[in-house]
């Protein structure tokens, strides 16, 4: 159904009314009111001059989105249990002109610098009156005492703490637009005791000029029909929403099950002392960037699929013939999370939690330990919920290693780039089974393709492909230069291993004829190496680096040349090659060694062509290495030796 929306002017009091009782309300996703001290002066000067200041949106309520219903900040408790209608598109305006212009309190804002303050604000009545002053300059905010001070707080420059001296400094307050009556009678009297103006002139020249022009404002609203779809509000929302922060899904579906009374912000957050779901799943350093769509995502994934297998036994049951097109689908799409029920999220949301545990202890085994260096934040999901899928089954031999080759085959493949959901959605339909031992080949495994070109042009962290060599290495038993040690976890941490040249970068430049940059940068010609060891290389020539490894400082003891050589051989390194500097010879075989250890991970043959000898450009690729060239190479003993 096509979504269908009036537009109507509506007063700007009626508006205001109509927040304060609850008949106007915002929904649950919408956050808090956060504008500054300038730009509410700014909006007021706008109403007051009548300028417009944009169109509200509204949706009627009543139909099938069921949003959680909160009020404007700063009114009162509603006494509506349901509103009228929910602003999608407004509340900062809304807001601002509530609390400054209708609430009888001081309004708490920010300074330009975001430092936190109280406001009352003030109409200026006598530049209000001055068609040649910048009607913004007419509006005043002051402290939250009444009182603008000068000389570093010493002297008093405006002080407005009674009313009689608003009267006298002839400033208006703002809260009392809509109803002038009261402080037009004092204001009336001061004057008319003190002389030396006609108060009810004055007033009456100002109200005709100021606040019948705020009285009187007309704000026009598009108000959405209660038949618009969950998809449509989404979609609306986002595009009246450009200058904020985009609204993802899980907002919306926080609102939608709090209207049925289940806090998913505090179920997912936490709050104060219950912790929530995400405080235990970070503690794995490798889920830090973990979002909460993304586990939204994963329940999906099971719920769907269960719904088509339900459907699909249904048919089989009744004896129907039905195409695999007619069933639903499986998704982890927008529309999927925003048509996601409440119980199926409390059926599935343990067992993902648990899902996404077990990913993270299984790429942990894969020598994946932080968020840093995980290949494919999206491949989480699909990968969580397959575990969760599977349970205790993953615990068998069988669906580890086929485990391993799916993620393997996603990493050197690249296919979780881009297109990822439609991927999710065949993972989970064909893996699950695949692991306990089927026969059918997912999606993934089938279309991953490794290019011996591709491998030549990895020189970023940015590339998937990149970071999954380095964790192969690691996972494949490379040990470090100097220590001698695997980089299991306390290693890695202990030693802060990252990934660093081989034959060094300065000492390729320097070299006569120099080596390409796209052959030194190459993932070909990097490896994991804890920081000490990348100290002793600094920018020498390998050969260099070597005896100095093999021969120890004053407090460091030598290394055997054939222990050494075992050390180079378990990062696939030609010890014959490194120590001759013969970079084309190294770089050679050692390309090969790592297109074969792809290849055996991924149980895919890497696709190889004439001219694969030669350098590849790729755009994407920075260097972005962190190596120690000759210029630290002078702290080396030193810290050989510590």
């Amino acid at each position: 159904m096509a979504t269908t929306f009036q537009t109507n002017p509506v007063t700007l009091k009626s508006l205001l009314e109509n927040c304060e009782s609850g008949e106007i309300q915002l929904p649950d996703f919408q956050r808090s009111w956060v504008w500054d001290d300038e730009r509410l002066r700014s909006l007021i000067a706008s109403i007051s001059d009548s300028f417009p200041v944009g169109a509200l949106m509204t949706l009627q309520t009543g139909g099938d989105v069921n949003f959680k219903p909160r009020m404007i900040q700063g009114a009162p408790p509603s006494t509506k249990p349901v509103p009228g209608s929910l602003l999608l598109d407004g509340q900062q305006r809304m807001t601002s002109l509530y609390q400054t212009l209708m609430r009888r309190e001081v309004v708490a804002t920010v300074t330009a610098r975001r430092q936190k303050v109280k406001r009352w604000y003030y109409i200026d009545m006598e530049k209000a009156l001055d068609k040649t002053d910048d009607r913004e300059d007419a509006i005043v905010g002051v402290p939250e005492d009444r009182q603008i001070r000068a000389n570093f707080g010493k002297d008093v420059k405006l002080d407005l703490s009674t009313p009689e001296l608003e009267y006298e400094h002839r400033m208006f307050p703002a809260n009392q637009v809509f109803d002038y009556t009261h402080w037009l009678l004092g204001f009336v009297g001061y004057w008319s005791a003190k002389g030396g103006l006609n108060p009810t002139e004055y007033f009456m020249n100002f109200k005709r000029q100021t606040l019948d022009t705020i009285n009187n404002y007309q704000v026009p609203v598009i108000t959405l029909g209660k038949e618009t779809s969950r998809e449509a509000v989404c979609l609306v929302f986002e595009k009246v929403n450009t200058g904020g922060k985009p609204l993802d899904a899980f907002e919306l579906v926080t609102a939608m099950y709090a209207a049925d009374g289940f806090e998913l912000r505090k179920d997912w957050f936490g709050e104060g002392e219950f912790e929530g779901r995400v405080q235990r799943l970070k503690k794995h350093q490798v889920l830090a960037d973990l979002a909460p769509t993304e586990f939204l995502q994963a329940i999906a994934l099971l719920h769907t699929k269960a719904v088509r297998a339900a459907e699909e036994a249904k048919a089989k049951a009744e004896a129907k013939e039905i195409k695999s097109r007619e069933l639903p689908a499986i998704s982890a799409n927008r529309q999927s999370l925003l048509h996601l029920p409440l119980d199926a999220y409390k059926r599935y949301a343990d067992q993902v939690e648990q899902g996404f545990e077990r990913a993270a202890k299984f790429l942990r085994t894969l020598r994946v330990y932080r968020t840093y260096d995980l290949p494919y934040q999206t491949q989480l999901v699909p990968l969580a919920a397959t575990l969760a899928e599977l349970g205790k089954d993953f615990e068998h031999d069988t669906a580890r290693r086929r485990i391993s080759q799916w993620y393997w085959c996603g990493v050197f493949g690249e296919l979780y780039g881009s297109a990822v959901e439609s991927r999710f959605a065949l993972d989970i339909a064909d893996l699950p089974a695949w692991a306990r031992g089927g026969e059918a080949l997912p999606a993934t495994v089938v279309q991953a393709t490794v290019r011996a070109d591709r491998l030549r042009s990895m020189r970023s962290r940015l590339s998937a492909a990149y970071k999954g060599v380095n964790a192969l290495l690691m996972k494949t038993g490379a040990r470090d230069f100097r220590s001698g040690q695997d980089f299991d976890a306390a290693v890695f941490y202990e030693e802060n291993v990252d990934i660093h040249h081989i034959f060094p970068k300065d000492w390729c430049r320097k070299r006569q004829p120099k080596i390409d940059k796209a052959f030194y940068d190459s993932i070909v010609n990097k490896t994991p190496l804890s920081a000490r060891t990348n100290r002793i290389i600094g920018g020498e020539a390998p050969s260099a680096y070597l005896a100095k490894l093999e021969t120890g400082g004053s407090k460091a003891p030598p290394i055997a040349p054939v222990a050494l050589d075992h050390h180079l051989t378990s990062h696939l390194i030609a010890p014959v090659a490194i120590r001759s500097d013969d970079f084309y010879a190294f770089f050679k075989q050692r390309q090969e060694a790592l297109l074969s250890l792809i290849e055996h991970a991924t149980g895919r043959a890497a696709y190889r062509e004439a001219g694969d000898d030669e350098p590849v450009e790729d755009a994407e690729d920075v260097d972005d290495e962190t190596d120690i060239d000759e210029s630290d190479a002078g702290k080396s003993s030193a810290d050989e030796g510590a």
